[in-house]
């Protein structure tokens, strides 16, 4: 079964001291991101690449199912956004937004382009992914080597319901420690079950690398593997603050000229069903998909949720409908 190479790309701002040995400190003024390449064309410098961005507190191995189907057909790069999975640690948690999250993936995909040309660019992105590809694609004129071509927004939109940032105010950054990763998986699955149906053994597969070996000299076990900083500027939001951004968003959505799918869990409370109808109807006026049993967010391990990805960004030019 083809696995993904670790990669590493050098971006602006100050890491923080490293926990761990193995998280050697880039240098004063510069951190380090980690992005997983998946390449099964048989072509190393393969010109179409889908860059696949991960929410708030995951990390770019929740895409493992949806990469190796698309790793077929092109690059697929899965960062961990900083603060997440195998990237550094900001020095600064206020850096912890999408400005920088947008800045570190030009950096990336400038890295990737040196490396190979690419000529066809696309953007999968869940929740904050998503956030950071309307950045991305609704700014005309940012250092990208191509337009992004086609855009999966996975149950997310310019208008973020406020009560589903509450909830995920009520875990993020909380400390917690795990003897094993069974009982690691089981604590998050009591707090994520609205990502919708799932085996046993596909919740353990997304779990592995939520977590981190914790040093013996700490006291040992497994914690999980985000920066608990993360939730400092999250925390600083307020109901204001949020409704205040909804012009700014919807500005950049108007923007974007990329083919567009939007992906919502039926059940979603981040993403309400008349923001998706607005989205249909303005701005790329994405396509619209929803999956019935879900809430935020379909984790696009389901057979039909990588369906629906595959289906669009793997069909001919001009037979995507609007």
């Amino acid at each position: 079964m083809i696995e993904p190479t670790l990669n590493y790309v050098l971006c602006p701002g100050p890491a923080a001291s490293p926990e761990t040995p193995d998280r050697a400190p880039a240098s004063a003024q510069q951190h380090r991101m980690a992005y997983w390449e998946w390449n099964a064309t048989g072509d190393a410098a393969h010109p179409h690449v889908i860059v696949c961005v991960h929410g708030l507190s995951r990390q770019g191995r929740d895409f493992d199912t949806l990469a190796r189907v698309l790793s077929q057909h092109a690059r697929v790069v899965c960062p961990d956004v900083v603060g997440r999975g195998r990237s550094d640690w900001l020095a600064d948690p206020m850096g912890y937004q999408i400005p920088q999250y947008a800045a570190d993936m030009l950096s990336m995909v400038a890295q990737l382009h040196q490396q190979a040309p690419i000529t066809t660019l696309d953007w999968v992105g869940t929740s904050m992914g998503g956030l950071i590809g309307m950045g991305i694609t609704g700014q005309p004129g940012l250092p990208l080597p191509v337009p992004v071509r086609r855009l999966v927004l996975n149950d997310v939109g310019p208008v973020i319901q406020w009560q589903a940032l509450q909830r995920i105010g009520q875990y993020l950054g909380q400390p917690a420690r795990f003897a094993s990763l069974q009982q690691a998986a089981e604590a998050m699955w009591a707090i994520s079950t609205s990502f919708g149906p799932h085996t046993p053994a596909q919740w353990l597969e997304l779990s592995r690398a939520m977590v981190r070996e914790l040093p013996q000299p700490a006291g040992g076990g497994l914690a999980l593997h985000y920066d608990p900083a993360i939730a400092v500027p999250f925390r600083t939001l307020t109901q204001e603050a949020a409704a205040a951004g909804e012009a700014a968003l919807w500005q950049l959505y108007d923007h974007i000229t990329a083919q567009t799918l939007l992906l919502r869990g039926a059940q979603s409370d981040l993403l309400s069903r008349e923001t998706a109808l607005a989205m249909q109807q303005r701005g790329p006026r994405a396509r619209v998909v929803e999956f019935e049993g879900v809430g935020h967010a379909p984790t696009l391990v389901a057979p039909d949720q990588v369906g629906a990805v595959t289906d669009f960004l793997l069909a001919a030019e001009g037979t995507v409908a609007g």
